[in-house]
């Protein structure tokens, strides 16, 4: 067997009392929504007319379920629709795991709209600001999928491989760490550095249409060291579901970074 590093057995549940069980993948979702929350109130801030803090308030209800909502139903529809046709009642078994980024995402451009439609106000400045803070949830996510053993890479002989528990006795890229880096801090960096030194910020959407630019090239780029979904496989070309899901919003972000400032 080729050399590996051994997988570090962290216990997906922090704390069980009784029936209770506290995991540390929905510590990432409160981790990565609350610090986001504070991200978005600081950029906006900063901004001329900026939205009140009272109105970003009843904004992260709405993202909470618009995250929840669409990145469930996203998971039943994109990668086992079959399955659920057959056990539509486990749909809404959220504890047993399974979430999809981009039914998420989809489930946030919603909310956010109908959020800016009840508000008056526009959506694109809202959007950049959103989209400014997402790749911190990002990272807190893959760190949990880490520490759960799940969506490992594809077997490997890098000299950081590694045997996971549920992935069979090969040693496989630790994928979940490349995309927590990449969607994560480093596409968070660069945000940060567009709203800093650039006038993005002062262009609706060109922020948004960075970040699905990022996160879709780097989601593309992981998928080929992530293990395909099993029940899935490669699909169109030899593509995994991911590739293709991301592709759109890649010609999105593009769009949005190119149009004229209306």
């Amino acid at each position: 067997m080729m050399f590996a590093i051994p997988f570090p057995a962290i216990d997906p549940v922090l704390i069980s009392i009784g029936p209770l069980a506290i995991r540390w993948y929905s510590l990432a979702y409160i981790a990565g929504i609350l610090i986001g929350w504070r991200y978005i109130a600081s950029l906006a801030a900063q901004q001329k007319d900026s939205i009140d803090a009272a109105t970003l308030d009843d904004l992260i209800v709405w993202l909470i379920l618009g995250i929840i909502l669409g990145g469930r139903i996203g998971y039943v529809l994109f990668y086992k629709p079959g399955y659920y046709l057959a056990n539509p009642v486990e749909a809404a078994y959220v504890w047993q795991g399974g979430m999809s980024f981009h039914g998420g995402a989809l489930g946030v451009i919603l909310a956010m709209t109908l959020f800016c439609r009840k508000r008056g106000l526009a959506l694109l400045p809202l959007a950049d600001l959103v989209a400014c803070a997402a790749p911190i949830g990002l990272f807190f996510g893959r760190i949990a999928n880490f520490i759960n053993g799940e969506l490992f890479g594809r077997p490997s002989d890098v000299a950081w491989a590694m045997v996971f528990p549920r992935g069979g006795p090969e040693p496989r890229h630790p994928s979940q760490l490349y995309e927590s880096f990449l969607e994560g801090l480093v596409l968070f960096l660069i945000l940060a550095v567009l709203w800093r030194f650039t006038n993005l910020r002062d262009r609706p959407g060109a922020l948004s249409g960075a970040f699905l630019v990022g996160y879709g090239a780097f989601r593309m780029f992981v998928e080929l060291f992530r293990e395909p979904d099993a029940h899935l496989g490669f699909l169109f070309a030899g593509a995994t579901m991911g590739q293709l899901l991301s592709l759109p919003l890649v010609v999105a972000g593009a769009w949005l970074l190119t149009r004229k400032a209306a």
